[in-house]
């Protein structure tokens, strides 16, 4: 099968947004009367705190000058939860978000600055609230929609359940807030299928699937895949799939991952001496990385993929489901920077939590989702926002950290090296992971390039000549040299 992806994501910076904990606008049009939790209240709370689509609309221009060319952002739809993930109705934006027309206005100004949009849908599992299963909790066996469901046992439970006594429907990890939908049925297939298509047509630029996996049933996510690109193309459909995902991206489901592989692999070797490993998650295990290890994991999740998917993949260090990046490193800011640099001179997407670059941190959900300090900017760390606007130009600025091939060049001790070629530009990164400095020879391994001039860090123009096919470079602690080709 000859695989292609959407082209733009190959080029594309994304930025995450969780729209409760984002931006909060004055212009959403709330009833009155309505009480939101303070603004930066403990996310330990739950609750709502009254972010927005329009606040996100109002903030493109701070993105935009970060140098983000695409968003993802978590569940919209009318939900009675702040994350989105419990719809209760997947063809309305939740009014608490400004409803449809907030998400016109969204749309509309990211695409006047050439910024994409995708949004996350949840098929795998709806909320007690959704309309079709209100309707079996208030008919039982009498519900026409019935089927759309799979009940193992009257009358049901959706709000006693237990561990020792679960929910006698199926649920997803036997959640009864999360009653899962039964695509195999026709009816809430098509229903499913027209929540795809009617956004697209609304004219969001892709989807991120949830929990993808647990769906399974391959003629569905074909089924998905055809309409998706019918509808639109150039639409992205990455898939919430933690491990090696081969079934899934082999061009007939899925563009991409949200590549949490790569993740783990920059944290573990960038922050292999400062590790927080008290996260325990099955499929993102952390445990500290020299240069060969990291080196390894790399060529093996490149590996796995056609070289179309690995363009796609949202590379990505932290999101809602996981500790941010920064408290995962143990606050070692050395290390997010390095990784940072990672993700921008690798093939995929690079994809930045919101707030990541101001220094935000936190534990897992829910202290991952504290809101955005856009009233605190003494809080902000304002020199790693800088670092974050300039990595991320550096990406845009050479074709070559991109969509350029890739190879090993070197990987000892805690320095790293790797190569990018695209048609005659050729790119050699190289990190020091260790806290002194070190002197590397690096065989260049079939890049030909006479000379080579260092753009990072920035504000350098040194110019290195290969001697018989090996560059001698000198690497300072904690830090990077990218060197490009004329």
């Amino acid at each position: 099968m000859n695989i292609t992806t959407p082209t733009w994501v190959h080029h594309a910076v994304f930025y995450q947004i969780f729209p409760d904990r984002f931006a909060r606008s004055a212009r959403t049009p709330h009833p009155r009367g309505l009480q939101f939790k303070p603004w930066g209240a403990d996310p330990a709370e739950q609750g709502f705190q009254g972010g927005d689509l329009y606040g996100i609309a109002e903030k493109l221009d701070y993105l935009k000058d970060l140098g983000i060319t695409a968003l993802y952002l978590n569940p919209i739809f009318a939900s009675a939860s702040n994350h989105r993930y419990h719809a209760f109705d997947y063809r309305v934006v939740d009014p608490l978000l400004g409803g449809d027309a907030a998400l016109r206005e969204l749309l509309d100004q990211a695409h006047a600055r050439n910024m994409r949009v995708v949004l996350d849908f949840v098929p795998n599992h709806a909320s007690r609230g959704f309309w079709a299963f209100h309707h079996i909790l208030e008919n039982g066996g009498n519900s026409p929609y019935i089927d759309w469901f799979t009940v193992y046992k009257w009358p049901l439970r959706p709000y006693n359940s237990s561990k020792t006594r679960p929910p006698n429907y199926a649920a997803w990890w036997n959640n009864p807030a999360l009653p899962k939908i039964n695509v195999r049925n026709p009816g809430a297939r098509d229903y499913l299928m027209g929540v795809a298509k009617q956004w697209l047509e609304f004219g969001i630029d892709g989807w991120r699937i949830d929990v993808a996996e647990e769906i399974d049933d391959d003629s569905f996510w074909h089924e998905f895949r055809t309409l998706v690109k019918a509808t639109n193309p150039e639409a992205y459909t990455v898939a919430e799939i933690w491990h090696e995902a081969k079934h899934w991206l082999q061009g007939d489901m899925f563009d991409a991952v949200m590549n949490y592989f790569v993740g783990k692999a920059a944290v573990s070797f960038f922050a292999s001496k400062t590790l927080n490993q008290s996260f325990v998650h099955p499929d993102y295990a952390l445990k500290p990385a020299d240069a060969k290890g990291f080196a390894e994991q790399i060529d093996t999740f490149l590996g796995y993929y056609d070289w179309q998917i690995n363009l796609a993949q949202l590379n990505m260090l932290g999101s809602h489901d996981t500790p941010r990046a920064l408290w995962l490193m143990g606050e070692d800011k050395s290390a997010l920077r390095l990784s940072l640099l990672f993700q921008m001179t690798m093939p995929g997407a690079p994809n930045i939590y919101y707030g990541d670059e101001i220094g935000m941190t936190g534990a897992g959900d829910p202290d991952c989702r504290r809101a955005f300090l856009w009233d605190q900017p003494e809080t902000w760390d304002h020199d790693l926002r800088a670092f974050y606007q300039q990595a991320i130009a550096l990406r845009h600025a050479y074709p070559v950290l991109r969509t350029g091939g890739y190879a090993d060049l070197y990987a000892k001790g805690e320095v790293i090296a790797y190569g990018r070629r695209l048609d005659h530009q050729e790119a050699v990164v190289v990190f020091n992971a260790d806290t002194k400095a070190h002197t590397a020879t690096v065989p260049l391994d079939g890049l030909v390039a006479p000379t080579y001039t260092q753009v990072w860090p920035v504000n350098s123009s040194h110019i290195y000549t290969p001697e018989h096919g090996k560059l001698h470079l000198t690497i300072p602690p904690r830090s990077a040299l990218v060197l490009v080709s004329a």
